[in-house]
């Protein structure tokens, strides 16, 4: 029996960037009502390649193949042409619009020559009403987390039901219990013949769906096989290129000093009520929570972003105002965003400048920047956080998203605080890199600095905590050490609303 056609054929795509090539004749076919896992490394060339195929870049060699046919994509709109569609990793969405624009955003319905607002808000609200999600259609996508807007996006390339659909990461910033409502939902999109390509640099996620796999480091396939023909050590090994025979999680048992960071009765209208925590020299916290639970809010609210309502704040014991973060950043106190495009980065700095921004006072002298006192700055966290760039004078928007966390950190250490808010530090961060921020975090615990950490990942907050305090519903519901740690106890609180005794 001949095999089927290939739904998605790529053959000997290449791509090169200034200083970098980020493609080198890659090869594989997608098969028809599979899942095609694509592992690697950031930096390994996986975002690229599904930027060529989605047309939002040209490859510089090589053809792709869509069910059999020579295709040319050009831009996003050929792709969806071609029944391509794409959920990237880093969301890029209009503010102002709302969720029923965003729905059947590039393709509004008509009714006699003008837009069929009826159908749109309609049709927009039976989605969310099967999928079991109270917001009005007319909400604007602004006022939503980044978590919510990645669920939407996933809903609306399902309800436009593409051939071939991408998912870069899909699961990064989604709870627990929305994570099984989209596997149920990729594994009825395969049973109808659609094709999927998950990129994810979780393992479990990677076997639990995949019928395929194809490993890619620096930008050459090392792999392509069935799923059954390859375990997660070898992808892993070949994903990094050696064998990570380490723990997963880092942790070191560091003597907890006095207490560097506390706040009393922290509340801001409509989002959280009266939270209090504290962190200790050398302690790393842990804030769970399932979406919506106000932890971002929290630590946005602590570093300045948004103004709080009620409550105080001490760092080593001194009350601080921290109106703004220029005065967080005075303090003491980094926060890393979960949404590093919109929060983060500044994309048309060069990684140098974008590392020393919250650190200027160090490297500019009578008004004039420090070249050579800033390149030997930056050189030092370049090489510690091991990034992947030609040169320091790379723009950050041409990195990884991974690559781009790192430059992220490197600012912050740079900053020297005394307390570091992370709000989902691994959020599309491959393994390898994972280890090297955990690794970090630790060293960073044992010179005494407190770490509040935000992950939607238990296992990461089990793995790397010394307690971890549970939030549901704007409250904190309990606070555990790690004789009660496990993955049961902090849904069970996650999803309670009454605080515990």
């Amino acid at each position: 029996m001949d095999a089927p056609i290939p739904r998605l054929s790529l053959q000997g795509i290449s791509k090169t960037f200034p200083g970098v090539k980020a493609l080198d004749d890659v090869s594989f076919d997608v098969r028809p009502g599979t899942v095609h896992a694509l592992c690697g490394e950031n930096g390994a060339g996986k975002s690229t390649l599904m930027k060529c195929i989605n047309g939002l870049y040209s490859p510089d060699a090589g053809r792709i193949h869509v069910n059999g046919e020579p295709s040319k994509i050009r831009n996003p709109i050929e792709a969806r042409d071609h029944g391509i569609a794409m959920i990237a990793q880093e969301l890029n969405y209009v503010p102002d619009m709302t969720i029923a624009e965003s729905f059947f955003m590039g393709r509004l319905p008509t009714k006699l020559g003008r837009i069929d607002w009826r159908f749109i808000r309609k049709e927009a609200a039976r989605i969310l009403t099967q999928e079991g999600l109270r917001y009005s259609v007319r909400r604007k996508l602004g006022t939503l987390t980044v978590s919510e807007i990645q669920m939407l996006e996933i809903l609306r390339s399902v309800y436009h039901s593409a051939d071939v659909l991408i998912m870069d990461e899909p699961t990064s910033a989604i709870a627990h219990k929305e994570v099984e409502s989209l596997f149920a939902k990729i594994r009825a999109l395969r049973e109808s013949g659609k094709s999927i390509i998950y990129i994810s640099h979780k393992m479990d996620e990677v076997f639990t769906l995949a019928d395929d796999i194809t490993v890619l480091r620096d930008g050459a396939v090392v792999s392509s096989q069935s799923a059954d023909a390859i375990t997660s050590a070898q992808v892993i090994a070949q994903m990094v290129g050696r064998d990570l025979n380490h723990q997963a999680y880092p942790k070191e048992r560091i003597e907890i000093g006095e207490t560097v960071f506390r706040a009393t009765g922290l509340s801001r209208a409509e989002q959280f009520e009266d939270i209090s925590l504290e962190i200790g020299k050398g302690e790393i916290v842990g804030l769970a929570g399932l979406i919506g639970a106000g932890r971002s809010e929290v630590v946005q609210s602590v570093f300045g972003l948004d103004h709080l309502d009620a409550g105080e704040i001490e760092i080593e014991g001194k009350p601080v105002t921290l109106s703004n973060p220029r005065r967080a950043i005075a303090a003491g106190v980094a926060m890393l965003s979960e949404d590093r495009r919109l929060t983060g980065i500044i994309p048309k700095l060069s990684i140098r400048r974008n590392a020393t921004l919250a650190s200027l006072r160090k490297v500019i002298h009578r008004g004039r920047t420090h070249g050579l006192k800033e390149r030997k700055l930056v050189a030092t966290y370049f090489d510690r956080m091991k990034v992947k760039a030609p040169s320091q004078d790379t723009l950050i928007e041409n990195l990884s998203g991974g690559n781009q966390q790192k430059v992220l950190l490197a600012r912050w250490l740079i900053a020297d605080p005394k307390v570091m808010l992370l709000d989902e530090p691994t959020r599309g961060i491959d393994v390898g890199a994972k280890y090297e921020i955990y690794g970090l975090m630790s060293q960073l615990a044992k010179q005494g600095r407190g770490i509040l950490m935000i992950s939607s990942e238990l296992p990461e907050l089990i793995g790397m905590c010394d307690r971890i305090y549970v939030m549901s519903a704007g409250r904190i519901t309990a606070e555990l050490t790690p004789d009660q740690f496990s993955q049961e106890t902090i849904l069970k609180y996650a999803m309670d609303e009454a605080e515990v005794a």
